[in-house]
């Protein structure tokens, strides 16, 4: 060590090697290997958290593969956990193979995870009121910190927060510090030549800015630098000056200042601290990338693994993975291409002063030459390649919960695989294993683990039928070690975690939900304890609101149960009770409704109907003929002046569409809603609630409704017009283009002439009769055969004179 201590101008005695780098960074972790290469040290410490010193010999096992992140979680407080993302070219997870190649201890030095997490309570309040934003790190990158789920930025007291690589780019006269760090550091080949002095410049910046700025705003680094302090000395002490430190370079100044033992352990006393579990867990570039929102990211990368991996030539190997990725998407890419978009590069590199070209002159480029100056394609480059969706793997001997395992056993046996990119998933109910698989996705969701949702199916509409989206994130990891408190398997889990959502449920709707849940999940055990406190929440709650909401959740529930195999005779009962419940109370929770509470009911109104034609399929012993009784309560709602115009109006579009009442009944009830004596607000209520949701149609194909409608709104007065014109609009703005284009040609020609039903008059344009005119309308027929070639009964070819006068009619005609 004596020699690499001359050999970086420190001299014997000078202390540990500290290797500054920028996490994340391709070029730091080159010069960090070429440097632990000449010095040979005899342990080496990493910015990190101590706890995970155990997990260090894991990193060297075949199934590991980066990116992997530490995970430290609170055992006792759910949502608070905490990452330290690795990808394969972090100076940290090269030093951590190092060591391990060459027998020499890692260890992390960084202050423990039980802090960083407690700081987390302290900053964020309860862990429900977690956001999942990151915790920033120190500076330069601030990627030394954790990203925290639902940790906020520290708070900065009266300093100003600085960003060291900004600091020194904008010094250096650029404008961007992710192209100052290229050409300085990734171009320049960092740790090529004397493998110290990248370390000796980077010190030396960094002093400078720490001498300037200090701790820059980011206050709680004090603390973890004066533990690193204390670390590194117990490491000098057991191990001689062969010691090397990794850490980010903004910490190398602290580190090298002389403090006390003292000083170092009073900036410690007192620190909060929490009981946590570490593991390694699977990460991604995508959230690697500051865009995926972790506040140490990089915004490229697929674009720095790329740099770290290439041996040689890293633009043309670069730009020939593009082609093949637009070759895939189906874009002419030839050989031709790729060649003149590496000429462009290096000539757009060149002319901007660069020493090679980086991701903005390859990326120009490919806009260029391959793209046809289209950002279309690009965008698929940048999300694909430049950012990518790799996703690392950690070994099965990690530690995980018994619930992981569990569910690590279950997609190897339902061939569920987690992919870092999204994908849709369909699932036929009626096979074996995608039952199975749609079983696992909705415990997981009853657990808070959101690895699936589900999505609108493109084929079928069936309830056999499921259409899930796929998406597995990292942070599903911690929500799997915490759903671990509700048991060892998905299955017991979930239905502990059901039973207890059951009983701590506060709205009845919130129950019918969890019941419908339970029977998508395939969670019997689960479902007695569910029905019972449904049962007892339908006793008591009188809220005829809460037991419409109530109702669908309970309906879907028997609808599934036929495809699931799930015995569902206690849902039907209770689904029958509640809908009873419902007839009986709705008339009178209608009456005397502002116009909010009004829209409100009405949406009741529909979510019911809907349920009740369901629950007409469905054998209901001893509860009689739901849909005729449902039908009686329509009808007392559309005929009720106490009841909103736009409940009133949904009442009997539903009766008219279930084929109860007539249309010449329709129209006459629309023309007693619509007559003068009714206020113009409900009268344009009614016809919001009778033809809103799809009700276009119907107007067209009944010109007798719509000449109602046209009438009535052509009598609105001034003075009250501009109060019933945003209703009006509302209703008619959610109709297709084509359906509003058809309404406004037949407003514009005029309905037809004669009364309508029950003697309701519509006036046609003048020069047209009541009725139509059939002798005037025969007198055409002769002529019509003659020009289709028919004889005098419209059946067969007419004789030569007839054909000669059609053709003497087609010439005058022409």
């Amino acid at each position: 060590m004596a020699g690499a201590e001359q050999a970086a101008g420190r001299g014997p005695g000078a202390g540990p090697l500290l290797l500054e780098v920028r996490h994340h960074g391709p070029g730091s972790a080159r010069a960090v290997r070429a440097a632990l290469d000449a010095a040979r040290p005899r342990v080496v410490l990493i910015e990190g958290p101590p706890e995970a010193d155990a997990l260090v010999p894991l990193a060297a096992e075949e199934g590991m593969r980066p990116p992997v992140a530490l995970l430290a979680h609170a055992v006792d407080e759910p949502g608070r956990s905490a990452f330290w993302p690795l990808a394969g070219f972090s100076p940290e997870w090269v030093a951590i193979r190092w060591a391990l190649r060459h027998d020499v201890p890692a260890r992390f030095i960084d202050l423990p995870a039980a802090h960083t997490l407690a700081w987390q309570r302290e900053d964020t309040g309860t862990p429900e009121e977690h956001t999942g934003t990151p915790e920033e790190g120190s500076a330069p990158e601030g990627e030394g910190a954790p990203e925290g789920e639902g940790a906020q930025a520290a708070p900065v007291g009266d300093g100003v927060r600085v960003d060291p690589l900004a600091a020194l780019a904008e010094a250096a006269g650029y404008d961007d510090p992710e192209r100052w760090w290229e050409d300085v550091v990734e171009h320049r080949g960092m740790g090529d030549g004397d493998p110290y002095a990248p370390f000796l410049v980077l010190e030396e910046a960094m002093g400078a800015l720490r001498e300037t700025y200090g701790s820059g705003g980011h206050d709680r680094d004090l603390v973890r630098e004066a533990y690193m302090r204390l670390q590194v000395r117990a490491a000098v002490r057991e191990f001689g000056e062969d010691v090397a430190v990794v850490c980010g370079a903004w910490h190398v100044p602290a580190l090298r200042r002389k403090a006390t033992v003292a000083a170092d352990r009073s900036l410690l006393k007192g620190l909060p601290k929490v009981r946590t579990d570490m593991t390694w867990v699977p990460w991604t570039h995508r959230r690697l990338a500051r865009s995926g929102g972790y506040g140490a990211g990089i915004d490229s990368p697929g674009w720095y693994a790329h740099l770290f991996a290439a041996p040689d030539r890293p633009v043309e190997r670069w730009l020939t993975k593009v082609a093949g990725l637009l070759r895939e998407e189906d874009r002419i890419v030839s050989s031709a291409h790729v060649i003149e978009a590496v000429r462009l590069a290096e000539t757009l590199a060149a002319m901007r002063g660069r020493p090679l070209p980086g991701l903005s002159e390859t990326t120009d480029a490919v806009r260029a030459v391959m793209c046809e100056g289209s950002d279309v394609p690009l965008a698929l480059v940048r999300d694909r390649l430049v950012v990518g969706d790799v996703l690392g793997e950690v070994p099965e001997s990690a530690p995980a919960v018994p619930l992981q395992r569990d569910l690590a056993r279950l997609q190897r046996r339902l061939r569920l695989k987690p992919e870092a990119s999204e994908r849709e998933l369909e699932l036929d109910l009626r096979g074996e294993t995608d039952a199975g698989r749609s079983r696992l996705l909705h415990r997981l969701r009853l657990l808070g683990v959101g690895w699936g949702e589900p999505a609108a199916s493109r084929g079928s509409t069936g309830t056999f039928r499921e259409t899930w989206r796929l998406r597995w994130e990292p942070e599903l990891s911690v929500r799997v070690a915490e759903a671990g408190v509700w048991g060892t398997t998905v299955l017991a889990a979930a239905t502990a975690k059901a039973e207890a959502d059951a009983v701590g449920a506060g709205a009845l709707a919130e129950v019918t939900g969890l019941a419908e849940q339970c029977l998508l999940a395939g969670l019997p055990d689960a479902l007695p304890v569910v029905m019972r406190v449904l049962a007892d929440r339908a006793a008591l709650d009188a809220d005829v609101g809460h037991l419409a909401q109530a109702l669908p959740a309970l309906v879907r529930s028997l609808r599934y149960g036929d495809v699931r195999g799930t015995d569902t005779a206690a849902l039907a009962g209770v689904a029958a009770g509640l809908a009873e419940r419902i007839f009986v109370a709705l008339p009178p929770a209608c009456a005397v409704l502002d116009a909010d509470a009004a829209e409100e009911m009405r949406r009741h109104v529909n979510a019911v109907h809907t349920a009740v034609g369901l629950l007409g399929d469905t054998p209901m012993a001893g509860h009689g003929d739901l849909p005729a009784r449902w039908h009686g309560v329509l009808g007392v709602l559309s005929g009720r002046d106490t009841v909103p115009g736009v409940v009133r109006g949904r009442a009997v579009r539903l009766l008219l569409d279930d084929g109860e009442i007539e249309q010449e009944r329709a129209a006459r009830l629309m023309g007693l809603a619509l007559s003068p004596g009714t206020p113009p607000a409900d009268a344009a209520a009614w016809i919001e609630g009778f033809v809103g949701g799809g009700g276009g149609m119907l107007l067209v194909h009944d010109e007798r409704l719509l000449a109602l409608v046209d009438d009535w709104l052509t009598g609105v007065p001034a003075e009250a017009f501009t109060d019933v014109l945003p209703l009006l609009r509302r209703t008619f703005s959610a109709y297709e283009p084509g359906v509003r284009r058809s309404l406004g040609e037949l407003v514009r020609r005029g309905p037809r002439q004669g009364g309508g039903p029950a003697g309701v008059p519509a006036a046609g344009p003048p020069g047209f009769g009541a009725d139509l005119d059939r002798e005037r309308a025969d007198a055409v027929l002769p002529v019509l055969r003659l020009l289709l070639g028919l004889g005098p009964d419209g059946t067969g070819a007419g004789t030569a004179v007839e054909k000669r006068s059609g053709e003497e009619l087609a010439a005058v005609a022409g």
